[in-house]
């Protein structure tokens, strides 16, 4: 059975619920580094729902989003401490694999699977997605104002078959903290890691190519390790470590009921339209309300053959 299989039956006692010991490890040692370094601001909280669950539903950057995560548990503990729960969604292998499956735990954090999202939504916990995956989270530094869900309408299918809403959170400019360069397909299946890790792309970021150089021209070892070095650095999250300090932005926008969403039409097409409004509504508070560029219908180059 892979770790994805085995995660479907994975159940989470407390979802959205933060451990006394994981709180005071974000207040403690988590949130005077993101303060410093991100200086993240949260505007809107007025919109979300408190008497329903809902999905907030955001866009993504920087490879592992590391500093939009650090951000959001910081500013949800300042905001509403461990009373109002939040229950992200992640990789279903990370709740499979030590020491991702402990901290899963301490954080109230879920499977990205069906079944945990309707449990958590039925115990009336919110879920915060990102819908746009690994795709929209590795886009091209260049691009980091653009949000791209590549047609992902499975979130959509919970909040309908749910009847919840979903609230739209733009985050602006955690793509500044590791840009990156590169995003490709082909990219995680030579690295071999990435794939085992359950990414179906891989990036390139500032500092892996920046390191990478480095243990080139430095490394005493003859041609062979040093490659193997190179290619187990780039293969390795920690070439999406947040470097570069940048202050980061988060607004909430008006929730979106599932009958503005969906009204009485249950197809594939009325899915896409929902899609492309959340789509829009991310974007525009990504854009400080402001659409910049016209959303065009040719797909962006991805450099994936």
């Amino acid at each position: 059975m892979q770790a994805d299989d085995f995660a479907q039956h994975v159940k989470v006692q407390a979802p959205g619920r933060v451990t006394r010991g994981a709180a005071k490890v974000v207040r403690w040692l988590v949130a005077p580094v993101v303060r410093l370094w991100f200086r993240p601001t949260l505007q809107g909280t007025e919109h979300l729902p408190t008497d329903t669950p809902y999905l907030l539903v955001a866009n993504h950057s920087a490879g592992v989003g590391a500093a939009e995560l650090a951000s959001i548990a910081t500013l949800w503990l300042k905001h509403f401490g461990t009373t109002r729960p939040l229950a992200g969604f992640a990789l279903p292998i990370g709740f499979v694999v030590w020491p991702l499956s402990a901290i899963h735990r301490a954080i109230g954090t879920i499977p990205s699977t069906y079944a945990a999202a309707h449990d958590a939504l039925e115990k009336d916990v919110p879920i915060l997605v990102f819908p746009g995956g690994d795709h929209e989270s590795l886009k091209p530094v260049w691009q980091n104002q653009r949000v791209d869900f590549v047609g992902r309408v499975g979130f959509l299918r919970i909040a309908r078959d749910a009847g919840v809403p979903i609230v739209p959170l733009g985050i602006r400019n955690g793509a500044w903290t590791a840009p990156i360069l590169l995003r490709s397909r082909l990219l995680a299946t030579l690295l071999i890691l990435p794939r085992l890790m359950g990414v179906k792309r891989w990036g390139l970021s500032l500092l892996g190519v920046s390191v990478a150089a480095l243990l080139a021209v430095t490394l005493p070892f003859g041609p062979l390790p040093t490659a193997l070095a190179i290619w187990l650095w780039l293969g390795s999250p920690l070439i999406f470590l947040p470097i570069l300090p940048a202050t980061l932005r988060l607004r909430v926008g008006p929730p979106l009921t599932p009958s503005e969403l969906f009204a009485a039409d249950a197809s594939e097409d009325a899915l896409d339209d929902a899609l492309e409004r959340i789509e829009r509504a991310v974007e525009a508070l990504v854009r400080d309300g402001v659409l910049l560029e016209p959303r065009i219908s040719a797909p962006e180059v991805d450099y994936e053959p």
